[in-house]
């Protein structure tokens, strides 16, 4: 039997709060949300002026990264290289913005970003993450 972290409701503040504070320091209106590894949504934060799509959007690029185990820009690249079957896959939102959240190999949760362009959004993920 095998054994992995998982994400707390602390891990979930942690996440949500440096993803506000990376936002705010580039004045970026944006929505983020933190799933578990099966995609569920654990929270969601909207900031004061990020339309109100981008809370569906945040939700699931964090569920897609979660599920998929990878980086949604993974999904994006291959979409926009021609391998246009991929967006039959049972997934939304499979944007850049969405990345997982990787504990000792394992996928423990995702973080999604929704609000500013895709690179603004991945750079806000990986600060939110950077601090588990």
């Amino acid at each position: 039997m095998q054994s992995k972290a998982v994400l707390t409701q602390a891990d979930v503040s942690k996440v949500l709060d440096a993803a506000q504070q990376e936002a705010e320091r580039e004045s970026w209106a944006i929505t983020v949300a933190v799933t578990d590894d099966g995609g569920h949504l654990l929270a969601l934060r909207r900031l004061d002026g990020a339309a109100p799509f981008t809370a569906d959007v945040a939700a699931n690029k964090a569920r897609s990264a979660a599920m998929g185990r990878k980086e949604t820009q993974v999904f994006e690249e291959m979409i926009n290289g021609g391998r246009t079957a991929f967006l039959s896959a049972p997934m939304q939102a499979l944007l850049s913005g969405g990345v997982p959240i990787i504990v000792d190999g394992q996928v423990v949760g995702a973080v999604g970003i929704s609000g500013v362009k895709p690179d603004q959004d991945v750079q806000v993920a990986k600060a939110a993450i950077s601090v588990l």
